[in-house]
């Protein structure tokens, strides 16, 4: 049985504006170790369909899991009802849906191995490997792998006529080793974030090599001192930490639901307003902020949204002036945009789409720029790894974060290593603060997994990246 074919013919013999299917199986498995214990392993396979259905300018959205045909109609027929009721309390004319022509394609994940055909034991072999690796070290107390693999397979069809095949894959791992001392106990994390590939990125790194450098980071580290004082400083941030601050403080505010106000959950609303759209100093001249749904091994890149809209490369900060949002075909109209930036995901088959942050990233600098040239260049400066804490205000303008690892530099050179350091500032003084960034020599990716939005929540995924970037004379100084 073609069940998108059913659902779009039925969906038409309603009368809709619009509707669409996605048929989606999601597989994924999760592995978490900690000192030499298994604690968790969870192997799901999630199968279903939702079906949007827009009439009267205001949108239906049904789901099942069951496979037949009777229940695919019956599914169209409750999202076309709950459209005919919403459209009954909407505002104004309601929904129209930026312009958008129909594609018959597909996409994959270039996978070079399956991650659910690598044998369980031989994962855990190796995850119990890089425990050991790490507790050899007599101030390790814990050491803990977690890694997170996971294949949507998706069908897509719509009344426009697209009909998608699309398959995307992903592995997450995370190694973390904890430092003990009689006073203080310190972690210290491989951050990779994940990439859209197969399990040959385990492979590709080499996690025995990085848990060591992990222990004796994380000894060094616990026995570091703080910062006294709180003062302005230069700060150095490496492209894993960057990631974070960007996701927080340029890809929320720029997501176009959050600036027309229609979404709160979580992370607020954005200080980034339509009034601003081409006139707003967001950074200085050297700050170049893409959103690329093409990206190589990017988590969002998908090949289309789920609006059938295909992946695309945009710039939403042009040389420091606010210039484009991540936009969806609903959105799009509001701020009088003719063609969406496809940027509208869902997670599983049961979540409705919503307007997503999407592959975003620092454009590397311009001129050659080594990170040992920069550090040569900073006389009283702190060089911050990884990520670590972080807090952001509702309206994405005040802001500060920690980081996983800390450096104290002192007339070009790093001097000592620190601990427990955070950093305070705002929108646009943080990006205004931008005189230098490494070239595109040492531009690196982190993919995030688990981004938080919507109510019911949904987990989003994306990646971002970066070059180490120099930010200057920011409030930097110790914490408890």
């Amino acid at each position: 049985m073609n069940y998108q074919k059913l659902a779009i013919e039925k969906a038409d013999s309603l009368g809709v504006e619009y509707a669409d299917i996605r048929i989606q199986t999601t597989h994924s498995e999760v592995i978490y170790l900690r000192n030499l214990s298994l604690k968790n392993t969870r192997d799901n396979v999630i199968r279903g369909y939702g079906i949007r259905v827009l009439k009267n300018g205001a949108w239906g959205f049904a789901h099942s899991n069951v496979f037949t045909k009777e229940a695919v109609i019956k599914t169209v027929e409750r999202a076309y009802k709950i459209a005919l009721n919403s459209a009954k309390i909407k505002n104004g004319e309601g929904i129209k849906l930026a312009s958008e022509r129909s594609y018959i394609d597909s996409y994959r994940t270039p996978v070079k191995i399956d991650p659910f055909q690598v044998p369980l034991r031989e994962k855990v072999d190796l995850m119990l490997e890089v425990n050991k690796t790490m507790l050899n070290f007599q101030e390790i107390k814990q050491a803990m792998f977690f890694v997170h693999s996971q294949t949507d397979d998706k069908i897509f069809a719509s009344t426009l006529g697209s009909k998608l095949n699309i398959s995307t894959t992903f592995v997450a791992p995370m190694i973390t080793a904890t430092a003990v001392t009689e006073n203080d106990s310190q972690s210290r994390s491989f951050q990779s974030g994940g990439q859209a590939k197969g399990w040959e990125m385990i492979l590709e790194n080499n996690f025995l090599e990085k848990a060591s450098f992990l222990a004796e980071e994380a000894i060094i580290k616990v026995n570091a001192e703080s910062l006294k004082e709180e003062k302005r400083r230069d700060l150095l941030l490496d492209p894993v930490h960057l990631s974070l601050t960007m996701h927080e403080s340029v890809g929320h505010p720029t997501e176009l639901d959050r600036v027309l106000g229609w979404e709160a959950d979580f992370a607020g609303i954005s200080f980034a307003t339509p009034e601003k759209l081409k006139n707003y100093k967001y950074g200085s001249e050297i700050v170049n902020l893409s959103g690329d749904n093409t990206l190589e091994e990017g988590l969002a890149t998908a090949g289309y949204d789920d609006d059938g809209v295909p992946g695309q490369k945009w710039q939403i900060v042009k040389n420091g002036i606010l210039n484009e949002y991540g936009t969806t075909r609903e959105t799009a109209p509001f701020i009088g945009e003719k063609m969406s930036r496809g940027c509208n995901r869902a997670t599983y088959y049961y979540d409705f789409p919503i307007n997503r942050i999407p592959n975003l990233y620092l454009e590397p600098g311009e001129k050659p720029l080594t990170p040992q040239e920069l550090i040569s260049d900073t006389e009283d400066g702190v060089y911050i790894e990884g990520q670590g804490s972080f807090s952001i205000d509702q309206h994405r303008e005040n802001f500060q974060f920690g980081g996983d690892m800390f450096w104290e530099i002192k007339n070009g050179k790093r001097v000592r290593p620190l601990k427990k350091i955070i950093y305070k500032s705002n929108n646009p003084e943080f990006w205004n603060s931008v005189d230098a960034i490494c070239d595109k020599r040492f531009w690196k990716p982190f993919g995030v997994v688990n981004c938080g939005k919507g109510q019911p929540m949904q987990a989003g995924r994306m990646t971002h990246g970066a070059s180490l970037t120099r930010f200057r004379k920011i409030r930097v100084g110790g914490s408890q």
